[in-house]
């Protein structure tokens, strides 16, 4: 691993004026939910969550999954998330607001905010995609953060 420039207040004549294309080897990462679900971090959350692996330094996007009738555990985190459910029926709890949903539906989660989703289906699964920006903290110095509820 290379050691990365520091720069502060005072370089800010060293921004350059163009920028270099980083091409990676991987550009795509099929099946994704053919994967196992990441084990431990699935169980720890109770419900399956595949992550896709692609070299963004900047959005993670993972697949989530609820069982019939299965709730989320209650949490918090420092970077923002969209969901974008892809099947199934539910709501999530955003602090003291319930926020309903069905595939198609799009909710977002506030930094900080703590939540939890929940399959209202009692026979059917609920599959989403969570885009968050945990990796742009993550690599802008160990920002993002992730709380579970006591």
């Amino acid at each position: 691993m290379t050691a990365q420039r520091v720069f502060h207040s005072a370089d800010f004549d060293k921004t350059p004026p163009t920028f270099e294309v980083i091409l990676p080897e991987r550009l795509a990462h099929r099946g994704v939910e053919k994967d196992d679900a990441r084990a431990a971090y699935s169980v720890e959350r109770k419900h399956p969550v595949h992550f896709i692996d692609l070299p963004s330094h900047a959005i993670s996007l993972t697949v989530g999954g609820l069982t019939p009738g299965g709730r989320s555990n209650r949490h918090r985190h420092t970077y923002e998330t969209i969901l974008y459910v892809l099947e199934g029926r539910g709501y999530s709890m955003i602090e003291d607001r319930r926020i309903e949903w069905e595939a198609g539906d799009a909710v977002y989660i506030p930094v900080w905010a703590w939540h939890h989703h929940v399959n209202a289906d009692p026979d059917k699964p609920a599959r989403y995609l969570a885009c968050e920006n945990a990796p742009m903290l993550q690599n802008a110095g160990r920002l993002a953060i992730r709380e579970e509820a006591k």
